[in-house]
C-alpha cells in the first residue's frame, strides 16, 4: 500500500530532530543543474532544509555552462586527465560563469523560494586559498614521470570558514562558486567536489552530499550499494568495481571523512528531491559512505 502525506512526514521526524543544527555540505551539479525542474526542485529542498534547522553551505559545478559561453566565444575546449586545461582566457570565461551568471541563479532561485541565500566566490573573505595543481604521471616505469600542466587549475590549502559560519548564524544560505585564490592574487579553477570535501572538513559538516547523474555507487552486477565504508572501497578499486569518475568523489568522500565529516552521500541528483529522500528517510535512495 502506498504510503499517504502523513506516514511520510511521520517516517521524517527522527531524521529532523538527529539533523537540527547540523551542518551540511552539498555539491551541486551534473544534470540537476540544467534540468529546469529539477534546478526548482533544489532551490526549494536547500530552502526546506533551512528552515527546519539545518545549515546547508552548496559549493556548484557549471561544466555545461561553461562550454556554452566558450563555444560563443570561439575559445576550443581542452581536457587534461578529465579536467578543463584553463589557460587564462578560460579562466575568465569560467570565473564569469560560475562567479556570476550559475552562482546568482542559484541564490535568486533558492530566494525565490523564501530562502535568503548569499553567493559567493573563493575569493571572498579569503575562503578558498589555492595553489597550483601539478600533474605526475608515471607512463613507463623505466622513464622519468612525465609532469602534465592543466594551466590555472588548483588545489585547495586552506579553507577559511569565518565567513561560512557567519552567514549561516544570521540565517543565511551561502552558495560558493569553486574559485580559489593564489599567494600572489591568482584565480584558480578548482573542481567542486574537492571544494565541497574541504569546506565540508573546515566546518566540520555533519553529513556531505555529492550530487551525480547515477544512482551511487554500484557493485559488479550494476545494483546499488546503499551502504559502503573505506575497506570496501578500497577492495572494490582494486577489482574496478568502482572506476572512471566515481573514483574521485570517493576520494573526496574518504578524505573527508577521515577528517571529521560524520558521513557521506552519493545521491542521483536527476532524481526530483533525492536530497530529501536519502536524509528523510529509512532506506534512502543513494550511497551512504561511512569509515567503518
Amino acid at each position: 500500500m502506498k504510503p499517504n502525506v502523513a506516514d511520510i512526514l511521520v517516517e521524517s521526524l527522527p531524521y529532523i530532530r538527529l539533523f537540527y543544527g547540523m551542518t551540511i555540505v552539498i555539491k551541486y551539479g551534473g544534470h540537476a543543474m540544467v534540468d529546469e525542474q529539477l534546478k526548482e526542485d533544489f532551490a526549494r529542498d536547500i530552502t526546506l532544509l533551512k528552515f527546519i534547522g539545518m545549515n546547508p553551505v552548496v559549493v556548484h559545478g557549471g561544466g555545461p555552462q561553461i562550454n556554452t559561453v566558450l563555444e560563443q566565444m570561439g575559445i576550443s575546449s581542452k581536457f587534461v586527465r578529465g579536467m578543463r586545461f584553463t589557460d587564462e582566457p578560460t579562466m575568465d570565461v569560467v570565473e564569469m560563469v560560475l562567479g556570476g551568471k550559475v552562482n546568482k541563479t542559484i541564490v535568486a532561485q533558492i530566494n525565490g523560494h523564501g530562502g535568503k541565500a548569499v553567493g559567493l566566490s573563493g575569493k571572498d573573505g579569503g575562503l578558498i586559498c589555492a595553489k597550483k595543481l601539478k600533474i605526475v604521471q608515471t607512463v613507463d616505469k623505466d622513464k622519468p614521470p612525465e609532469i602534465i600542466d592543466p594551466g590555472l587549475v588548483g588545489q585547495v590549502t586552506s579553507i577559511n570558514p569565518d565567513i561560512l559560519n557567519t552567514l549561516s548564524q544570521h540565517g543565511f544560505i551561502p552558495i560558493v562558486a569553486p574559485v580559489g585564490v593564489g599567494e600572489k592574487g591568482e584565480t584558480f579553477n578548482i573542481n567542486a567536489d574537492f571544494v565541497a570535501s574541504e569546506i565540508a572538513r573546515a566546518l566540520s559538516a555533519g553529513r556531505l552530499i555529492l550530487l551525480t547523474d547515477v544512482d551511487g555507487v554500484l557493485d559488479g552486477k550494476g545494483d546499488l550499494v546503499s551502504s559502503i565504508d573505506a575497506k570496501t572501497i578500497e577492495m572494490m578499486i582494486e577489482e574496478e568495481t568502482i572506476s572512471g569518475g566515481m573514483i574521485p568523489k570517493i576520494e573526496c568522500a574518504l578524505d573527508a571523512l577521515k577528517n571529521g565529516v560524520e558521513k557521506v552521500h552519493i545521491i542521483n541528483g536527476k532524481r526530483r528531491h533525492s536530497m530529501l529522500l536519502e536524509l528523510f528517510t529509512d532506506h534512502g535512495i543513494g550511497t551512504e559512505v561511512t569509515i567503518k
